[in-house]
């Protein structure tokens, strides 16, 4: 009780502790913000792959005929929940006479592909329209329609929703073997009708990605072939359902279809990659979290400042309080009990500057999409461009666990800011200050 009373009294009466506390807050809760957005740009990212190609991607050396034989057989496996297959190739729009624009063409199981990946949830009007015999079904993405605002960043939904309904012509091709042996490059002409607007919030397949229907793209790509083709299968696993086990069955499976369906031999079949979503996009997590480790390192050492502010601070308090540190050593205080209460004011004083730079980071990393906005208005500076950075929105999620740590690292900062100042406080003689009073 003695040493909280003391601590309190300190704080009421010497106003300058306030700057240490505002010192540990603004420090704490930089390093909160950058975590907490760098961590959920990683997680977006990740998150990103398994939205658009599910949680395991089968891709094999060559493209798989008959692909819907092979889903069945991967959908009978206990982890797996659904399988699909695609296909892609490159093209070009015609939107209308002079606008042309460069896409990539996905060829997907429309009715398939929202059990597998979040499709259904990145169309505007929300549904797969189901084909009515005589018009080809399109989805192309929002970027393709329409360019995002130079100064928002952001869409015009309404124009592209405008879009919906419109007959547009796709150009692809095909290389086919010709009498002389060559193969030779023909031309596939499409005409679909958009029968909605895809909205992923990734910069990239916003832009370039216009999404067909797989048998339709197939037999453009592969007009000699009486079977719709598939380049890779993406599956969908059950919740709780373990990755190394799924991936061991859908390896077997694999195995066993290549073989007695394919007739292929041993090195085809090991050609196949199949790994998760997640394993394809390691190498770029590892690079993003290696930066922001530097990043951290640099305003850690930055942070460092408050470390020798509550020093400075707790010195002068030490120097200008040697009375009562000698009336409590005349009473009979030993050296380690003194030091113990300045220690413990600075972790006190921490605590209090972590708890605040606790609330100040959750707030403004909640709202850091406001705080940018504001930022762009006042100063005209647009530090988050969705063509840049990928995604459409800033990721406002908390990293709770870097949160933790950072709070460890700032309470014990603040303690050993002031251990010198104790220690300076602990060998004090009572009869060289009282001698005088």
């Amino acid at each position: 009780m003695l040493k909280l009373f003391l601590w309190l009294r300190y704080l009421g009466k010497r106003r300058v502790v306030l700057l240490s506390i505002a010192a540990v807050a603004l420090s704490c809760a930089l390093l909160i913000v950058v975590a907490s957005i760098f961590n959920g740009f990683i997680n977006a990212f990740e998150q990103a792959a398994v939205d658009s190609i599910g949680d395991v991607v089968l891709a094999p050396p060559m493209n798989i005929p008959d692909y819907q034989q092979l889903t069945g057989k991967l959908e009978e496996i206990k982890s797996v929940d659904a399988a699909t297959g695609t296909i892609s190739t490159q093209g070009l729009l015609h939107l209308g006479r002079g606008n042309v624009r460069a896409v990539e063409i996905w060829g997907i199981d429309v009715q398939k592909q929202g059990k597998v990946t979040a499709f259904e949830k990145s169309l505007l009007k929300g549904k797969p329209q189901e084909p009515n015999g005589r018009s080809i079904n399109g989805y192309v993405g929002i970027g393709v329609l329409a360019e995002p605002n130079e100064k928002t960043d952001e869409y015009d939904f309404d124009s592209a929703k405008a879009a919906i309904g419109r007959e547009v012509v796709l150009t692809t091709g095909s290389t086919l073997e010709g009498r002389d042996g060559n193969r030779q490059f023909k031309r596939q002409t499409i005409q679909l009708v958009i029968s909605d607007v895809v909205f992923t919030g990734v910069y990239y397949l916003d832009k370039q990605v216009v999404y067909l229907p797989i048998e339709r793209l197939s037999e453009a790509m592969y007009p000699a072939s009486k079977q719709s083709m598939a380049e890779q299968i993406h599956i969908k696993l059950r919740k709780n359902a373990g990755e190394d086990v799924a991936i061991a069955e859908i390896r077997g499976v694999w195995k066993t279809f290549a073989e007695q369906k394919l007739g292929w031999g041993p090195e085809l079949i090991q050609g196949a990659r199949i790994e998760t979503a997640r394993q394809m996009q390691a190498r770029f997590v590892a690079e993003f979290r290696k930066q922001m480790g530097v990043l951290l390192l640099i305003f850690g050492v930055v942070s460092l400042s408050s470390v020798l502010l509550v020093f400075c601070i707790f010195y002068m308090i030490v120097e200008r309080q040697r009375r009562d540190i000698a009336i409590l050593k005349s009473c009979g205080a030993d050296s380690a009990a003194v030091a113990s209460i300045f220690v413990g004011f600075g972790a006190f004083v921490g605590t209090i500057g972590t708890l605040l730079g606790i609330a100040l980071g959750y707030l403004v990393t909640k709202n850091i999409d406001v705080v940018e906005s504001w930022i762009r208005i006042v100063f005209g500076l647009k530090l988050w461009k969705s063509s840049i950075y990928m995604f459409s929105k800033i990721p406002n999620e908390v990293d709770w666990q870097a949160v933790v740590w950072i709070a460890a690292a700032a309470i014990a900062g603040a303690a050993i800011g002031a251990l010198i100042p104790a220690i300076s406080a602990a060998v004090t003689r009572p009869v060289n200050v009282l001698r005088y009073e």
